[in-house]
C-alpha cells in the first residue's frame, strides 16, 4: 500500500460503542470503575495514542456516568484531538504539575459512588509507578486486571479492523518478497534488518516494530536478535517481520534458502524434511481454525504433525497468538486454551522446528476466522523459496 494511499479509519461511532460496551461490562462485573492507562486499551476505547510518561494519563470509565480522560496539562491538546475527545465522548480533566493526579482520580471515582469504593480494574500495562500511587490514594479499593473487561471486547475484530490488518499483512508480504529478491549473501543480519524496517515504512507502516533476520545456525533461535553475522551461501534465513499500519499490527515469517548462485549449495535432505513438516503443520492448522473449534485444538493439529515427523521436542513455542492493536494478544493458540474460535478473531499460525547448532524453519500467516472458515491475510508464498541471494 503506497504511503500516500487512503486507508480506512475506525469510525467515531465505533469508539462510542466501545466505551458503552466497556461501561456495561464493568457494571456487569461489579466494578466501580475501569481505569485505563497508556497502551492498547486506551487506543481501543478512546483512539488516543498517548505518550508513556511518569505523569499519569488515565481513562476513568465508571460503571455509571460519563467517562473522563485524566491527562497532564501539557498533554491536554492531543487528548482533546483524540477520537473520543474530539467527538465529546469523554470529559477531559487536565492536571497541573503540582497537582496530585492520583488523588484527582480517586475523587472522580468517589463522585460516581454513593458508598465506599469497592472494586476497580486497571489496564494490564499500567506502570507500577502509577498503580502504587493509585492504591495509596484508594486504600480501601480492591484492584484487579482490566483485561477481564477489555479482552472480550477486543478479541473479535470489526470490518474496519480486519481491513487494516489485511493492508498491514499485504504490505509485509511485499517487504518479504523484496528482501528475498536480494542481495543477501555477504551482508550482515543487522544490515538486512535495517533494510526491512525501512521497507516496512516505505510500504505504509507508521512504525517497524521488529525485524528478525536469523541466518544459518541462528535460524534455530526463534527470537534471534540480528547481529554482525555475515550471511553465507548454502544456508537458510528466517525472516520474521512486522510493524503497525493504521495502528494495527503485521506479523509474517518466511524461511528462505540462499545459494549464492551456486546450484550445488541448495537445501540438504534434512532441511527439506523439516521444512515439509512445518509447511504441512501450518497448512492443516490453518484449515482447522474454524468457528467453534477450541484454540488448543488448532495447536494440537500443528503439533501432532510435527511430532509424527519426529521433531516434537523441537517445536518449542505455541502455534500462534492473537493480533490487532498489539502484535501479541488474545486468543493464544496454545495447549490449555479452551476458548472457542469465533468469526472476527484474528491470530497467527506459526509452527516451527529448530535444530540447535544447525538451522530452523518457521512459517507464519495471519489468519482471520470467518463464518465460512479461515482466511489467510498474508499472500506471500509459503513453499520453500530457494534464491540466489
Amino acid at each position: 500500500m503506497p504511503v500516500s494511499a487512503a486507508r480506512p479509519t475506525i469510525p467515531t461511532e465505533r469508539f462510542a460503542a466501545r466505551l458503552a460496551a466497556a461501561q456495561a461490562a464493568a457494571a456487569e462485573a461489579g466494578l466501580d470503575a475501569l481505569l485505563v492507562g497508556v497502551g492498547p486499551d486506551l487506543r481501543y476505547l478512546a483512539g488516543y495514542r498517548a505518550m508513556p510518561l511518569e505523569r499519569l494519563t488515565l481513562l476513568v470509565v465508571p460503571a455509571a456516568g460519563r467517562p473522563r480522560l485524566v491527562v497532564p496539562r501539557l498533554e491536554e491538546d492531543p487528548a482533546r484531538r483524540s477520537a473520543a475527545g474530539a467527538a465529546g465522548l469523554v470529559d477531559i480533566v487536565a492536571w497541573d504539575e503540582t497537582d496530585d493526579a492520583s488523588a484527582r482520580v480517586a475523587a472522580i471515582v468517589a463522585e460516581a459512588r454513593s458508598g465506599p469504593i469497592g472494586d476497580l480494574a486497571v489496564s494490564d500495562t499500567l506502570w507500577a509507578l502509577h498503580l502504587l500511587r493509585l492504591q495509596a490514594a484508594l486504600p480501601d479499593a480492591r484492584f484487579s486486571l482490566g483485561s477481564a473487561v477489555t479482552s472480550p471486547l477486543r478479541i473479535v475484530k470489526d470490518a474496519a479492523e480486519i481491513e487494516l490488518l489485511r493492508l498491514a499483512a499485504e504490505a509485509a508480504d511485499r517487504v518479504v518478497e523484496q528482501i528475498a529478491s536480494g542481495p543477501l549473501v555477504g551482508r550482515t543480519e543487522i544490515d538486512v534488518a535495517r533494510e526491512v524496517r525501512d521497507r516496512l515504512v516505505a510500504e505504509g507502516h507508521e512504525s517497524a516494530e521488529f525485524a528478525i533476520v536469523a541466518s544459518g545456525p541462528n535460524s534455530a533461535s526463534p527470537h534471534h536478535e540480528p547481529g554482525e553475522r555475515v550471511i553465507a551461501a548454502g544456508e537458510p534465513i528466517v525472516l520474521d517481520i512486522g510493524g503497525l499500519l493504521g495502528g494495527y499490527a503485521s506479523d509474517i515469517t518466511r524461511t528462505i534458502w540462499v545459494t549464492g548462485g551456486d546450484p550445488h549449495r541448495g537445501p540438504d535432505d534434512d532441511f527439506r524434511r523439516i521444512f515439509a513438516a512445518v509447511r504441512q503443520a501450518q497448512s492443516e492448522a490453518t484449515a482447522a481454525a474454524r468457528p467453534g473449534v477450541r484454540a488448543e485444538r488448532v495447536d494440537e493439529v500443528a503439533r501432532s504433525i510435527i511430532e509424527e515427523a519426529g521433531f516434537g521436542d523441537r517445536f518449542i513455542h505455541r502455534t500462534g497468538h492473537g493480533i490487532g492493536l498489539e502484535a501479541h494478544e488474545e486468543p493464544y493458540v496454545v495447549a490449555g486454551n479452551e476458548t472457542p474460535l469465533s468469526a472476527g478473531m484474528a491470530f497467527s499460525i506459526e509452527p516451527g522446528i529448530y535444530l540447535e547448532g544447525r538451522y530452523g524453519v518457521r512459517l507464519e500467516d495471519i489468519v482471520v476466522c470467518t463464518a465460512n472458515g479461515p482466511v489467510a491475510l498474508n499472500r506471500a508464498p509459503l513453499d520453500l523459496h530457494v534464491v540466489a541471494g
